[in-house]
């Protein structure tokens, strides 16, 4: 007899549906899997089998076959073991396939009968073909919220025989409000670090309102324990909630990639993804043999990844950000597949000015011509080329330091940061850092003075082509926070001023 059970696997960040087709027919007992299984659906006979049993479901003594169709598509992940384990039910006559019809079925099953948590629930819920979608319990929240279907989450094998022969009752189904999408004054319950914690330091708290009103990527330049990290760590609570599809892009990535979701299912707040210098190039754009899974600048989409101590980063890996900066996607290309990855990220980047920390200027650096060289060329021109910001910081001074907060609070920043992205949405982006270069005459018009300024450093070589149109961008952003329709010379010389830190590694 043969069973077809709808299911989904993974192919990246993306679910592709899957049809769990069991044979089972007269010979020596043998359980063989086809269709370009991986070596974790192989496994999955032993899995299966102990589940069954443990549930007290019958494991047919004769031959079994399963293809996983379309055969040409690699398959992997455990969410295969419940359809297979499903579909052997169905096969041998101990459910019938009446019971199951329009049903698909996604989840790990433990030794014990438990169904388990499945990396990528959001993708594969997407992608499967049913009416009904069985998932395990835990899954089942953010699932209802993808699903044109019912959801039923379960934990138990056991369980779920006893519902579909309606011997016992279905779960409630997920209620879909529990996980809808935030609106505008959402998801800021959670704790978040407040600005007014930050002493001193007011260009760099300028610095940070700016870049995440206009999305600018942001270099501090400073030396050990001037804050950097401090002021970094607060830059997401000034971002707005994640909109909608925004959210579920999002979720979808981080749950295909197998971080942990928050209870509610749908991440509603911009991520902070922070990777440790040591990462490789496949941790940090992403990829793998065949898995592709994504990387640490995908699953800081519509947030905030933070480089801490940059001029560590190996060169190479920070130039494998440059196309990911410009286009705001990452394309993963291996012999068996291309997949492409979200890569919208606010670039956040501090380092020491050289590699003792003091910096030349100082007057103390223990630090050779020769290493500063090797220090500064880490960034390599174009990249540094690609931050709106470069912000040298000093250490606070003492009397900032055991003095009173003399800053904006957190949620009096992020209801400005909130009002400046409302403007750019008018203008038809996000944030004012993609604005077209060809719009910018139209969008962020420049008073006489303002151009006059931008010619001058032209003319002397400080701004590349590049650089100029990022130096608009920003100045949008600035006349922006001061509520003025054109651009002025304050502007564009603060703007200009706000790129200050780029010649500490350039001298």
């Amino acid at each position: 007899m043969i069973a077809v059970i709808p299911s989904a696997t993974l192919m990246g960040a993306l679910g592709h549906p899957v049809w769990v087709e069991v044979h089972v027919s007269s010979g020596l007992p043998a359980f063989s899997v086809v269709g370009l299984p991986d070596a974790v659906v192989r496994e999955s006979r032993d899995r299966v089998r102990a589940a069954l049993l443990s549930s007290g479901l019958p494991w047919p003594p004769c031959r079994v076959t399963v293809n996983l169709a379309p055969s040409g598509v690699r398959k992997g992940g455990v969410g295969l073991d419940l359809p297979i384990a499903v579909g052997l039910l169905v096969a041998q006559g101990d459910l019938s396939a009446s019971q199951v019809r329009g049903a698909a079925f996604v989840g790990e099953l433990g030794l014990d009968g438990s169904i388990r948590s499945v990396p990528g629930t959001v993708a594969l819920a997407g992608a499967v073909e049913g009416t009904v979608l069985v998932v395990p319990e835990a899954d089942a929240p953010v699932a209802v919220a993808v699903h044109q279907g019912v959801v039923r989450g379960l934990r138990s094998l056991r369980q779920l025989a006893d519902a579909l022969r309606e011997d016992g009752p279905w779960p409630a189904v997920p209620d879909a409000s529990v996980v809808s999408i935030p609106g505008p004054s959402g998801g800021r319950a959670e704790h978040v670090p407040d600005l007014a914690d930050v002493r001193g330091q007011r260009v760099g708290r300028r610095a940070l309102e700016v870049a995440a009103a206009g999305g600018h990527h942001l270099l501090l330049v400073g030396p050990p324990g001037s804050g950097k990290t401090m002021l970094v760590e607060r830059l997401p609570g000034l971002l707005p909630d994640l909109e909608a599809t925004e959210s579920l892009e999002v979720t979808r990535i981080h749950s295909a990639a197998g971080v942990a979701l928050p209870p509610g299912g749908l991440i509603r707040r911009p991520p902070l993804r922070a990777p440790h210098h040591g990462a490789s190039s496949v941790a940090l754009i992403g990829g793998g043999s065949w898995s592709m899974r994504p990387g640490e600048i995908s699953l800081a989409s519509h947030g905030v990844l933070f480089l801490d101590e940059m001029g560590e980063f190996p060169t190479a890996v920070l130039d494998a950000l440059r196309q990911p900066l410009e286009e705001g996607v990452v394309r993963i290309s291996r012999a068996r597949a291309t997949v492409t990855y979200p890569a919208q990220f606010l670039l956040v980047g501090a380092m020491n000015p050289c590699p003792c920390g003091a910096g030349v200027r100082s007057g103390a650096c223990r630090c050779t011509p020769a290493a500063r060289a090797r220090y500064a060329r880490r960034l390599s021109g174009p990249l540094l080329d690609r931050f709106d910001l470069a912000v040298p910081l000093s250490r606070p001074e003492p009397s900032d330091l055991l003095g009173p907060a003399s800053g904006p609070p957190t949620a009096t920043v992020a209801s400005t940061v909130q009002t400046i992205r409302q403007r750019a949405k008018a203008r038809g982006v996000r944030a004012n850092s993609e604005l077209p270069a060809a719009r910018l005459d139209e969008l962020a018009p420049l008073t006489g003075s303002a151009r006059a300024l931008l010619h001058r450093h032209l003319a002397a070589g400080d701004l590349s082509g590049r650089g100029v149109d990022r130096i608009r961008r920003v100045a949008r952003t600035l006349a922006d926070l001061d509520r003025v329709a054109v651009v002025d010379e304050p502007h564009v010389a603060e703007a200009i001023a706000l790129r200050a830190g780029r010649s500490l590694l350039t001298d």
